[in-house]
């Protein structure tokens, strides 16, 4: 009897990428020895697998005509955190699949516990299911982030189809799954927490919150390169994908997030970590400014984008002269290839000998910023290093630099101006293409430049 061979499949088990034939190294992610053998799942009776027309219950799937949408169960529950609902898009929509990755440690489970005791003080049924911590450990952190009340339960369970009985008797209005890669599905023949088990519980998950209109968080792990562990194909099935970021050892939390289906994405929330659990943190741009140093050269305050909010952070370089001859560069927060092109820039434009200096550049905060509006901030912080300039501390200063080194201009010029303002900032030094009628704010001088040698010399 010839051997079907449809039934056999091979996984990468780091980015998820699938292959009928074995293959020393997966062909996507070119790991080595990371391809995996796993049974394909069968599909559903008549040659269809199930899809997201079972949402709409038994029967045939009928289209529906927009004017025929209504939007009446749409309603937006609230968090118990600003900061949250701005990243979410304004709260907590029903239905939901919400996937919450980050470092260990970093608070992720504390948050997601905040956040039940909030829905669950507001009159929300609270279901928080966790598959790597016992009853009693939870009960330790619930302690010390205070009283709950409410109707809320905890469950330890790591067999998926448990959790979906109980949540189909139970009916809670929102459900943590704390983490994805601890539960199994029985009819996926592989282990907890591999490719085809994430995939599938993630599949099921995201079938009965929208069928039954739950609001479901899942915790994803991370590998050590910062992405969710066991694959990118997560983000693609859920709703909203929020990451924590900064150090553990710190104080700060950054949530941050990556995609959202009913609001914008890039998004950012800070929060403080205390012994009570996570602070949000309303003004993070102050946040982010504290201790920052006086009269001294090399440091420029300037202004970038997190989605819809201007974030206000300190720009720190550092140029001195090298022993061996041959610079270096270092970069934390910026592209590391970005400071280079504008040391390469500054050497040539403004005649400085830079090949024999060290130059190391700091975005203070632990944010990790890629927004070309940082260049002129970079480029004056470095020259004012090097010629040991301090820079005044009531400026604020954005703009692109150019190979030719003009100063471009950015986009939501005016959001900027005015955060600086708000901030009591009297001076912002923008690209002269920028100023416009609008950007007047009150008690703010612009000064227009069009090149590097004209903002150098506003120093």
């Amino acid at each position: 009897m010839k051997k079907d061979k449809s039934t056999t499949v091979f996984f990468c088990k780091e980015c998820g990428f699938e292959s009928s034939k074995w293959s020393g190294f997966c062909p996507a992610c070119k790991t080595p020895n990371s391809l995996v053998e796993a049974p394909k799942l069968s599909s559903a009776p008549g040659g269809r697998s199930p899809g997201r027309g079972s949402f709409l219950g038994g029967g045939r799937p009928q289209p529906v005509r927009l004017e025929e949408i209504s939007l009446d169960h749409a309603l937006r529950l609230h968090t118990g955190s600003e900061e949250l609902d701005r990243v979410l898009g304004g709260g907590l929509l029903p239905g939901s699949l919400i996937l919450t990755g980050g470092d260990p440690g970093i608070g992720k489970s504390t948050l997601l516990l905040q956040v039940c005791r909030s829905l669950a003080h507001g009159g929300q049924k609270v279901l928080y299911v966790s598959g790597e911590e016992s009853l009693k450990q939870l009960k330790l952190r619930a302690e010390r982030l205070g009283r709950f009340d409410g109707d809320i339960s905890f469950l330890c369970e790591t067999d998926l189809e448990q959790v979906l009985a109980l949540m189909e008797t139970e009916k809670p209005g929102v459900v943590v799954i704390d983490s994805i890669q601890t539960m199994y599905a029985p009819q996926a023949a592989s282990a907890p927490g591999s490719v085809t088990q994430v995939r599938e519980c993630t599949n099921m998950i995201l079938n009965h919150a929208k069928s039954l209109g739950i609001s479901v968080f899942i915790v994803g792990h991370v590998t050590k390169d910062g992405a969710v562990a066991g694959p990118k194909l997560l983000e693609h099935m859920v709703d909203t994908v929020l990451y924590f970021e900064g150090d553990r050892h710190a104080s700060y939390r950054i949530l941050r997030g990556v995609k959202n289906r009913f609001g914008a994405s890039g998004e950012i929330a800070v929060f403080e970590m205390r012994s009570e659990g996570l602070k949000e943190i309303p003004n993070p741009s102050a946040y982010m400014l504290s201790g920052r140093p006086e009269n001294a050269s090399g440091s420029v305050i300037s202004c970038v984008m997190e989605g819809t909010r201007p974030l206000l952070l300190e720009i720190q370089a550092l140029i001195s002269h090298s022993n061996y001859g041959q610079g270096r560069r270092t970069a934390t927060g910026a592209d590391y290839n970005r400071v280079a092109l504008l040391l390469a820039v500054l050497e040539k434009r403004m005649h400085l000998s830079l090949s024999d200096c060290d130059a190391f550049v700091n975005v203070t905060g632990g944010l990790k910023v890629n927004d070309p509006a940082l260049d002129l901030a970079m480029v004056l912080a470095l020259y004012s290093s090097h010629q040991n300039i301090s820079v005044p501390e009531n400026l604020m200063v954005f703009g692109e630099v150019g190979l030719a080194g003009e100063v471009r201009s950015v986009s939501l010029a005016k959001e900027r101006v005015q955060e600086a303002a708000r901030l009591g900032f009297t001076t912002c030094l923008l690209p002269k293409s920028s100023l416009s009628a609008d950007l007047n704010a009150r008690g703010m001088k612009l000064i227009g430049v069009s090149n590097i040698e004209e903002a150098v010399s506003v120093l």
